[in-house]
């Protein structure tokens, strides 16, 4: 394994321009915009339902997944303006636009990917199965289930999509430092754990990789205004701590979710 030493995390801020397609399979609506860079997005949106834990979850987990050399679309954040909204007939779709004035998330949209099936013959190798399986264990991602496989084909290469409902201890922040030492039992459904056969071989190279001042650079990425409306800490500045000291300790408590998702095998 390559160790990577990068920790200038920076995440680009591009403009939305135009709103092309809402993606209606998500429960949070997002949609395909295009940006002021030419390029397309898919974009999540701080005013849906389940709000701005949703975007730090999928930035969070999305940038310790690049570290980790697993494929993932490069993240922007993407500034939506007040005047885009009175452009979309679609009631619902026109309420989210005005809700979400502001910054949010996208992703690199992949066109013509599709959906990753266990069923296909594109089986990934063990080495890197077992890569996704320990991160997915290590986030709390509970989407890569047969129902969420949250995967895509893309260019012949697997791609990981969709991490809001990770980090979920941060959506009751008292008492979370519990869930450093969890094992994370919803493993067992993870839909590659059955071609993981090397869990325990990567541990120590991922532990490796996920230095702390990677993490800290990882989380410093989170915006003040998507940390505004929570109480519990006292400044942003304190909840990215919090981010970056739980990642921090449960790293070095991989013995526990590794055992879990070996034994779940």
């Amino acid at each position: 394994m390559t160790i990577s030493t990068k920790t200038d995390i920076h995440i680009p801020t591009v403009t939305a321009m135009r709103y092309h397609t809402p993606l209606r399979q998500g429960g949070s609506l997002p949609a395909v915009v295009e940006c002021d860079d030419n390029n397309l997005y898919v974009m999540k949106f701080v005013g849906a339902g389940q709000g701005p834990k949703a975007l730090i979850a999928e930035l969070v987990a999305g940038e310790i997944a690049r570290a980790l050399e697993l494929n993932v679309p490069e993240l922007v954040f993407i500034e939506l303006e007040p005047e885009l909204a009175p452009s979309e007939p679609d009631p619902e779709i026109h309420d989210l636009l005005d809700a979400s004035v502001g910054l949010n998330l996208g992703m690199r949209f992949l066109p013509e990917a599709f959906e990753y099936s266990a069923l296909r013959k594109n089986r990934p190798d063990s080495e890197y199965a077992s890569k996704i399986v320990w991160f997915d264990a290590y986030v709390f991602n509970m989407d890569r289930t047969p129902r969420n496989v949250n995967m895509l084909i893309w260019q012949d290469d697997l791609w990981l999509i969709d991490h809001g409902a990770a980090l979920y201890f941060h959506h009751n922040w008292p008492g979370y430092e519990k869930y450093i030492t969890s094992p994370f039992d919803r493993i067992q459904d993870h839909v590659l754990l059955p071609f993981a056969e090397n869990i325990p071989a990567v541990d120590a190279g991922m532990r490796e990789i996920l230095t702390d001042s990677l993490l800290r650079s990882i989380t410093a990425q989170i915006p003040d205004a998507w940390l505004a409306n929570d109480t519990f800490f006292e400044t942003p500045d304190e909840y990215r701590s919090a981010y970056s000291n739980f990642l921090i300790q449960r790293r070095d408590q991989s013995e526990i979710f590794v055992n879990e998702a070996s034994d779940a095998r």
